[in-house]
């Protein structure tokens, strides 16, 4: 037996006052990250200057000048602080990284990451998440098996909103076989091809009619509609892709000791 980590990914159907939580917990960690990455920069460019190090704050500082951080979960923020510490990290040791970005607002894909101090659990076909106390639905597709150590909530453009559940659990080690089997990508079908092509007809021709109109964009309504028809597309391709991709990996993990790729300069 094996211990492992083992993610999952559910989508959660949040309610009004839920979405409400989601949205100030992104905007705080967004928040708390951008405060600190200023502080990172003047500290960096002091550095330079004097070869002075100093200490780093951390998020309790922020929340006298901003009483609204305490109202969403602090190890939320206490994860934005790792998660800078790691980009941080990383452009000092290769600076071809550069240096961390300022998290934009405007982003269409937000999330927030919280651990599990025996404040997460799940019942039924709902999860239980820190500083709401309401329960939130869960799509359960498959069944979770060990300790739930980290969970993160994320927002795509779409508005679908995802928990990914990282696990410690015990894995048997499973027996090995190889066919040599060769495995074609998988290739959207002409339905998709044909739908997906007219629509982006569709948006292209709206962007004009706004931009000969002299209309920005984001005030043009049917070109924002247009727009999410679109994303909407992307989204079915991008998830049959990823199905695709996570059986045939699973079946390779599940039936091979070793796996070889080749990297190609097509």
């Amino acid at each position: 037996m094996k211990i492992v980590k083992k993610a999952y990914k559910f989508r959660i159907y949040p309610t009004l006052e839920q979405i409400s939580f989601f949205a100030k917990s992104f905007g705080c960690v967004r928040k708390v990250y951008n405060l600190m990455l200023d502080d990172r920069k003047k500290n960096y460019e002091e550095y330079k200057s004097t070869g002075i190090k100093t200490k780093y704050p951390t998020p309790a500082k922020y929340k006298e000048e901003y009483p609204y951080l305490k109202e969403v979960d602090s190890l939320a923020l206490a994860n934005a602080q790792l998660n800078l510490e790691k980009a941080y990290k990383n452009f000092l040791k290769n600076k071809d990284f550069g240096f961390p970005k300022y998290k934009c607002k405007s982003n269409p894909v937000q999330s927030y990451t919280t651990n599990n101090q025996n404040t997460i659990y799940i019942r039924d076909s709902y999860i239980k998440l820190p500083k709401l106390k309401s329960l939130v639905k869960i799509k359960l597709h498959r069944k979770i098996k060990g300790i739930i150590k980290l969970v993160t909530i994320s927002k795509n453009s779409l508005n679908h909103y995802f928990a990914s559940i990282l696990c410690e659990e015990e894995i048997e080690e499973l027996a090995k076989t190889s066919d040599y089997t060769k495995v074609e990508n998988l290739k959207l079908t002409k339905e998709y091809e044909k739908k997906l092509k007219r629509e982006q007809r569709k948006l292209s021709r709206r962007c004009k009619l706004a931009k000969d109109s002299d209309k920005k964009l984001s005030d043009s309504k049917n070109y924002q509609k247009q727009k999410k028809k679109v994303a909407k597309i992307h989204n079915k391709i991008r998830n049959k892709r990823k199905d695709f991709i996570n059986k045939l990996s699973t079946k390779i993990i599940n039936n091979h000791d070793i796996i070889c790729i080749e990297d190609l300069n097509i």
